[in-house]
């Protein structure tokens, strides 16, 4: 016989799950006792957004579901946020959430919520267990769920009377999921479109990338001429430095970039679902009439056709689908010349990572860049949303797979538990965050967590006072106006050091590379403070050029 929490922590072992992440809540303490003897990590975390946030990171690196836990109510819903981050981002993650006790359901008890209805449209699949005996059915499943077609997140609400109740049920049987096998000759079709193409233009993106997969990538760009795009924060799924990769598709992309997605004949959308950001808001592609030839591969059908009706469409994960590409070609293929065409996409790219001075004494370019000609290959780099990341995106050059974790569902404060797990699970690689002093401000309380359980992760705050984006789009829409967008900041370094870690403040460029270096031997959470000139509002535009703009309209 085993409790209810026993039974869990047995499955989450059974299914080789070796760390959780979580805020302890009175509605699962049989949960937290049936970790006890599990083996498994418990990274206690000090608001359930963060812990939620950790968890969608782990599932990106690993591929394999993130588990949080959090308690009812309050804890629920401040785990939502990372709930949308996994559903946008198609991570595999599941929440398990303590619940009230079945008796006192429908009274409007203490901290009572109805979970199918809150997490409905966030995530996959919602669920409340309400017998002991059925918890290894429901486990199973939330696993099945979590992986299979666009991987997403799954909430799963444990009443504590089920959880204390006591059960001789035996494990589930079976794996976790399976892995899908490519129907290879499906794939020539595709090829004999690329074949005709003239100018053809392969994006990649979604989740359930691998190593392998990367490398098989290169090899087809390779093989057939056809330069390689990256969907929004996807750039980790090619060697930017390879002379087929041409940039990526983001919030503030390289306008010649846009262009050449205008012009292409065809486009291989390899696991990416094509959407608003990759193309500015469906005016780069009209769904109603592409012009051009669609090739989709993507683990789920639904996403296939939802926005743009393709061409060809084959429902396989994208290591599948490159697997089943590269089967295709063929030695004697009459593959057209496309030099021309990628060399003239990859001189755009190398034109636009070339830095453009920004105002102030401590310029992000120069820092982006510094990071990108001196950081180990395999380092990690985070971040949340901002228009500090701009520059990131713009000038770090990324040489390994899964060495980007950044939110494509924009969400604010997610870079720095990201490091956090992050460095959690690569101890002995470097991970730097990227935050603004706004974004950095929302998730800075797990400095605390990461101190506790020996996470080390560079935080670089990029400190202007203020809501940068939001500041950037009230100039443009209301030039002088300025309404909600100023900060009282704290300052960061001291903060870092109250916490245990190391902390500097930067006010000069010059100063950053002995900085980060001292940051780096400190061997600790470190934190720099990057003190900007408050003018630095985008990669290609100052505040006042901004406004004057703005006011001359």
């Amino acid at each position: 016989m085993r409790h209810g929490g026993k039974i869990l922590a047995d499955h989450l072992a059974k299914y080789r799950v070796r760390r959780v992440f979580s805020v302890p809540g009175e509605s699962f303490l049989a949960a937290l006792d049936g970790l006890y003897e599990s083996g498994i990590q418990n990274v206690v975390c000090r608001q359930e957004g963060g812990a939620a946030m950790m968890a969608e990171a782990y599932g990106k690196m690993t591929g394999r579901p993130g588990i949080c836990f959090v308690t009812r109510g309050p804890g629920a819903t401040n785990a939502s946020a990372g709930i949308h981050i996994a559903r946008q981002d198609s991570t595999p993650m599941i929440l398990f959430v303590g619940q009230i006790d079945t008796a006192h359901r429908d009274r409007e008890a203490f901290q009572e919520v109805d979970y199918k209805q809150m997490f409905g449209g966030l995530a996959k699949w919602v669920a409340e267990v309400d017998q002991t005996d059925r918890l290894p059915e429901y486990i199973a499943r939330a696993f099945r769920v979590a992986l299979s077609g666009r991987p997403g997140p799954v909430v799963l609400a444990l009443p504590e009377n089920m959880l204390s109740a006591v059960s001789d049920v035996p494990d589930a049987t079976g794996e976790m999921y399976s892995f899908p096998s490519g129907d290879w000759a499906s794939f020539s079709i595709m090829t004999d479109y690329l074949i005709s193409a003239r100018k053809p233009l392969i994006v990649v993106g979604g989740s359930q990338w691998s190593a392998a997969a990367a490398a098989d990538l290169v090899q087809f760009a390779e093989k057939t001429g056809i330069p390689v795009a990256a969907g929004f924060r996807r750039q980790d799924y090619m060697d930017n430095r390879h002379p087929l990769y041409v940039g990526d598709l983001n919030v503030g992309v390289n306008p010649r970039l846009a262009q050449r997605l205008r012009d292409a004949d065809c486009l291989l959308l390899l696991g990416t679902r094509f959407g608003d950001i990759e193309t500015g808001g469906y005016t780069l592609v009209d769904p109603a009439a592409p012009g051009k030839v669609i090739l989709h591969c993507h683990t789920d059908a639904d996403e296939i056709g939802r926005v743009y009706g393709a061409d060809v469409g084959i429902t396989a994960p994208a290591p599948v689908a490159i697997a089943g590409l590269l089967r295709c070609i063929a030695s004697d293929d009459p593959w057209p010349d496309f030099r021309s065409w990628g060399a003239a996409a990859r001189a755009d790219y190398e034109a636009w990572i070339a830095p453009h001075e920004s105002p102030g004494a401590v310029k992000q370019e120069q820092v982006v860049t510094w990071l990108s000609e001196n950081l180990p290959d395999d380092a990690i780099l985070t971040n949340g949303a901002g228009n500090y990341a701009a520059w990131l995106h713009r000038y770090f050059v990324y040489k390994q797979h899964r060495t980007q974790l950044a939110p494509t569902s924009g969400s604010m404060g997610y870079g720095f538990p990201a490091a956090v797990s992050a460095s959690l699970e690569y101890p002995d690689r470097t991970v730097v965050c990227l935050a603004g002093d706004g974004c950095f401000q929302m998730t800075l309380n797990e400095m605390s967590t990461a101190i506790q359980h020996g996470a080390k992760p560079i935080v670089l705050v990029m400190n202007n006072g203020r809501y940068g984006t939001i500041r950037m789009h009230q100039e443009r829409h209301y030039p002088g106006r300025v309404s909600g967008t100023m900060l009282a900041n704290p300052d960061f370094a001291a903060l870092a050091k109250a916490y245990g870690g190391y902390g500097e403040k930067v006010t000069d460029g010059m100063d950053f590379p002995a900085a980060f270096a001292r940051a780096q031997a400190s061997g600790k959470l470190a934190v720099l403070d990057l003190i900007l000139d408050p003018e630095a509002l985008s990669t290609g535009q100052t505040l006042s050029a901004a406004r004057a703009t703005a006011l001359a309209r």
